[in-house]
């Protein structure tokens, strides 16, 4: 496994939440979707091995337990597994989407938090890092070294009528006291999105999230 593969952020803040929220920061570069699929590691499966799957990967295979229903607000999320399995190449990966359901352009934020981007599970075992962030992780195994610092500021992007942004996140364990590289058992991620002025001032908010299962 390549350690230093993705730029790696480190700080003395905890892995959780988006952030302190401070200043406003519209459309980021990058936002409209991570790496390329040439990116992706091998999904081929084998027997099952110490609890985990499939053989000869770095980790168990995550799976979509549940998504919340709509939130009331004029936008849509979805959540989907694009590489089920950690390789010695690259821990797993999701892809979530937000899309506009309005005829009217809104402006949305927090920019990364709405995406799951460095969002840790409601027990602190995993975080979702952007797909083309480097971290630094035990060798042979996704458990970061280090917690994660974020940038202090607030981030917001507009999305026009009907128009809809993707982003890729993947899965790795926190520098929790385990053993497990994934910890197999199941895990609820959450996060708030907000209707933003085009200030950056919230409108109104709502919380949205999914589980997975890691086995």
């Amino acid at each position: 496994m390549n350690p230093t593969r993705r730029r790696y952020l480190r700080g003395v803040g905890g892995i959780g939440g988006a952030a302190g929220l401070a200043g406003c920061v519209s459309d980021p570069p990058g936002d409209d979707g991570g790496p390329g699929d040439d990116e992706d590691g091998d999904n081929s499966s084998g027997g099952d091995t110490g609890g985990t799957r499939p053989g000869g990967t770095g980790g168990p295979g995550v799976g979509i337990v549940s998504t919340d229903g709509d939130v009331d607000l004029p936008v849509d999320f979805g959540v989907e597994v694009v590489r089920e399995a950690a390789t010695t190449e690259y821990p797993p990966r999701l892809r979530t989407t937000l899309a506009n359901a309005s005829d009217r352009r809104v402006r949305v934020g927090e920019g990364r938090g709405v995406h799951f981007e460095y969002v840790g599970d409601d027990s602190g075992a995993l975080t979702f890092l952007p797909g083309d962030v480097e971290a630094r992780t035990e060798p042979d195994c996704w458990r970061l070294t280090d917690s994660i610092a974020v940038t202090e500021e607030y981030r917001t992007f507009e999305l026009g009528a009907g128009e809809s942004r993707s982003r890729e996140i993947d899965l790795y364990a926190t520098p929790a006291d385990t053993d497990a590289c994934l910890p197999v058992g199941e895990y609820r991620f959450e996060t708030t999105v907000s209707i933003v002025s085009d200030d950056g001032e919230p409108q109104a908010s709502a919380e949205w999230g999914f589980s997975v299962a890691l086995e």
